[in-house]
């Protein structure tokens, strides 16, 4: 196999500027004995471009962070709603003494200052993976420096990519033992996948149970101050909120996100000075809680009451996993310096001043937050909430959206219908299926509980739950990514997990009283999601086991046995090496073939993003007669597959690419059949575009070749300009490539390219299998109930896998194949 390699990308725009402007070179690589390629020089930066950088990140970091307030601190900001309502509920309401809101208070700093502030802002937040945060971000980084992914299709060219080296690449001698263990043993990397997915079923359940308890708690201030509305009134308020808000999420969040920076800012700066407010005019002594001597205090006097509210206490922190969630949208520094000099502060004066207030109005505490708010700036303050509540549960939801796509990129969730809210930014998603589920649920949720203290013991377990699982992976990038001594991992490790342990106890304590519901939401999504990836998994190993032989593909000679007619037939499968066996299942039951032949597989790996450089792979399967090539198509977790109309175009001209620089290099002199498939080159499709030798020319519709035979009839051309007029959405870009003269040109790569522009002139038809999954006879009644009903459902109740790679309905080909697995 060899590779390609093009320069890498600099952070500045006016290198990139001189780069296009110097037409974008391409430097190759020699592959080494492996497969590996040997590395290449990256320009480094001048000195007068160093200089100006300090200046310039500094402004943008400072953009950065004001425009976190509305994506990430929404939800983290408006606890303040529901904490101290929450925390004395139960038997601690017998303990509603001065001292008792004083230890409440201490326990809530504490947490802010060493969950949030030290464990996120300062630890976790360097483990960013090429930029990008979260659970699936720290599982990326470990599936890279150790073998714990389960991913199929994963080939050392991977390893290749730019983003894939990241952090160091020495191997601590402490890490080996455990390391070993980890690769050797397979249930313990299906144990450590199951954790991610675990957190990520925690997370899903955050997006139904934060809408739920953000805009129930900031409604719940119209019967504060209406005695008159009844609860059923204010639970239909909260519904039509909630309606309105899911039923908005196909506009994109881009369309109103100039409010939600405001909205934050603005609310941050209202509880700052409602608390300071408090603070100075209720009890100034409050300021001594934040000593932790009334934390001990707090137990001395509570006891296993006292435990219990940790539930509560725990309140304060639900949003900060966003802080990291989020990392991709914004910089490390930008969230380190809006958390901790803006709503750091802020959370902290608000807490306190509601406990001044607290300290003196015991009976206020179920409505602490809008009893401590002065009549005069009460209406505003409740306005206020409300858009903060709706900005908070906005951005849990994008944020589900994000893990559902990543769960379905990790071979984990079921195919959904993925749609592009912006155009500008990068990432902004809306998922149909996924948004109307969180809506009826969230609706239960409200409508069943109408009741924070109960939605909120769900919250917290949901919450901590991840928070629990990130200490987790953190520990272990510690070792194998940062290549830290064990000891400083384990006392990471305990460190977090005595604190978080301590409240995750007290959070199930609370299963009974609504902490059910975010075990019972991790128990559906988990079953989906073991369900999809076991019927996926063995669906794959079914055509890793029944591959077509090469030999047998080689003795039916360059016609491959039947009539090889004009056109491109691109042959999709999961595969990476060798022909599907629904090839040998198309080829024997229809007389006709395409006279060229493109196996397609499109895959994931463990990166979050896969430049355009380096996305398309391409090589050969069988001798230059046989035009049969392999083109393989890698996407990261993060990424997302446009429809731009535009992969035919792009295919063609790296397969004219690969076939013209196959003819210089010299590993393709070999005369081993046998070893044609697995050699596979880098195509830039950035350059492609410019260094082709193939001339490209935009096409109207009615422009017709008639020089060219084509493989499809009048009647089926008519179709499909029928079916383009009807879909104008789905009209696929035009373009006719020509052949330039070059009199140096080989005469065999000449005809090659001919022959492959003829074809595309002909047509191309995108060839799947119609698969039908079943558990195999001798299969147990587990298994059975597995596949034969559950992944089935799940596949039948899905999105196709034309429509999930956006294939062209009129110029599919599906083939029916029953798999035993």
């Amino acid at each position: 196999m060899y590779t390609v390699d093009i320069d890498r990308e600099e952070d500045s725009d006016d290198v990139l500027r001189q780069q296009a402007a110097n037409g974008g070179q391409n430097s190759s690589r020699a592959s080494g004995p492996e497969g590996r390629t040997e590395p290449t020089q990256v320009p480094k930066r001048t000195k007068n471009l160093a200089a100006k950088i300090p200046l310039a990140d500094l402004s943008r970091n400072l953009l950065l962070a004001y425009q976190s307030f509305g994506v990430v601190y929404g939800d983290l900001s408006t606890s303040p709603l529901y904490v101290y309502k929450s925390i004395f509920v139960g038997k601690l309401s017998s303990h509603t003494n001065e001292d008792a809101i004083f230890g409440a208070f201490s326990l809530i700093f504490w947490t802010l200052t060493l969950i949030p502030l030290l464990k996120y802002t300062l630890i976790l937040l360097s483990a960013d993976d090429n930029g990008e945060g979260g659970t699936f971000a720290l599982y990326s980084l470990l599936c890279r420096h150790a073998k714990f992914s389960l991913l199929p299709n994963q080939q050392a060219a991977d390893e290749e990519l730019s983003t894939y080296k990241y952090g160091p690449s020495a191997q601590h001698a402490s890490s080996a033992p455990l390391r070993r263990f980890l690769e050797k043993h397979k249930k313990s990397r299906t144990v450590l996948l199951l954790v991610v997915l675990l957190g990520a079923c925690m997370v899903i359940g955050d997006g139904v149970i934060t809408p739920a308890i953000s805009v129930l708690s900031s409604v719940s201030g119209i019967k504060v101050a209406e005695n008159k509305l009844t609860q059923g009134e204010v639970i239909l308020i909260v519904c039509v909120i909630l309606v309105g808000l899911f039923a908005l999420q196909h506009c994109g969040t881009h369309k109103v996100a100039f409010l939600f920076a405001p909205v934050v800012v603005l609310w941050l700066i209202s509880i700052f000075a409602l608390g300071l407010y408090n603070v100075i005019h209720w009890n100034p002594k409050i300021v001594s809680a934040l000593s932790p001597h009334y934390i001990v205090k707090f137990f001395k006097e509570t006891g296993k009451d006292g435990w219990i509210s940790l539930g509560g206490v725990l309140l304060a922190i639900t949003g900060t996993e966003a802080m990291f969630a989020d990392l991709g949208h914004f910089t490390a520094s930008s969230i380190r310096i809006a958390f901790t000099f803006v709503v750091y502060p802020c959370l902290v004066i608000q807490y306190m001043g509601q406990a001044a207030f607290l300290s003196k109005n015991i009976p206020s505490i179920p409505r602490g937050f809008y009893d401590s708010i002065p009549g005069s700036v009460y209406w505003p303050m409740f306005v206020i909430a409300t858009l903060a509540a709706i900005v908070a549960s906005q951005a849990i939801i994008s944020a589900t959206f994000s893990i559902v796509k990543q769960c379905n990129a990790l071979g984990c969730f079921p195919r959904v219908k993925v749609v592009h809210t912006s155009r500008h930014i990068y990432g902004q998603i809306y998922i149909p299926e996924i948004n109307w589920i969180l809506m009826i649920i969230t609706l239960a949720i409200a409508i069943g509980f109408q009741d924070t203290t109960t939605i909120g013991n769900a919250y917290g377990l949901a919450c901590m739950t991840v928070m629990f699982i990130t200490t987790f992976l953190m520990s272990l990038v510690i070792v194998f990514v940062w290549q830290r001594n064990l000891l400083f991992a384990a006392a990471f490790l305990l460190f977090f997990w005595i604190i978080e342990g301590a409240y995750l106890s007290a959070a199930l304590i609370k299963v009974p009283q609504g902490g059910w519901v975010s075990l019972l939401l991790s128990v559906i999504f988990m079953f989906i999601m073991f369900v999809w990836h076991y019927g996926t998994r063995k669906k794959y190993n079914f055509d890793v086991h029944n591959k077509v032989p090469l030999k047998w593909l080689l003795g039916l000679g360059p016609s491959l046995g039947i009539v090889r007619v004009p056109g491109i037939g691109l042959i999709y499968s999961e595969l990476a090496t060798g022909v599907p066996p629904i090839f040998s299942h198309f080829v024997t039951n229809l007389p006709a073939f395409h006279s060229v032949l493109v196996f397609v597989c499109v895959k994931s790996v463990p990166v979050p993003y896969v430049s355009p450089e380096e996305r398309f792979l391409v090589g050969r399967i069988c001798p230059r007669p046989y035009r049969i090539y392999r083109c393989i198509v890698r996407y990261g977790y993060k990424d997302i597959q446009r429809d731009d109309g535009n992969f035919e175009n792009l295919l063609i001209q790296s397969i004219a690419e690969f076939i013209q620089m196959e003819a210089v290099e010299p590993q393709f002199s070999s005369s081993d059949n046998a070893s044609f498939d697995g050699r596979m080159a880098v195509i830039s499709t950035r350059n492609v575009g410019t260094n082709s030798s193939l001339v490209v020319s935009e096409r109207d519709d009615s422009d017709e070749i008639v020089s060219v035979q084509s493989s499809r009839s009048l009647t089926l051309q008519s179709l499909r300009s029928a079916y383009d007029d009807e879909n104008p959405q789905m009209r696929r870009r035009q373009v006719r490539f020509q052949l330039p003269e070059s009199p140096g040109m080989d005469v065999s790569v000449r005809e090659e390219l001919l022959d492959l522009i003829q074809a595309k002139e002909a047509g191309v038809a995108y060839i799947m299998g119609h698969s039908y999954v079943k558990a195999r006879r001798s299969s147990s009644y587990l298994k059975k109930l597995v596949i034969d009903i559950g992944y089935s459902f799940l596949r039948k109740n899905c999105r196709g896998p034309a429509v999930a790679l956006n294939i062209p309905h009129i110029s599919l080909i599906e083939v029916g194949m029953i798999y035993y697995v």
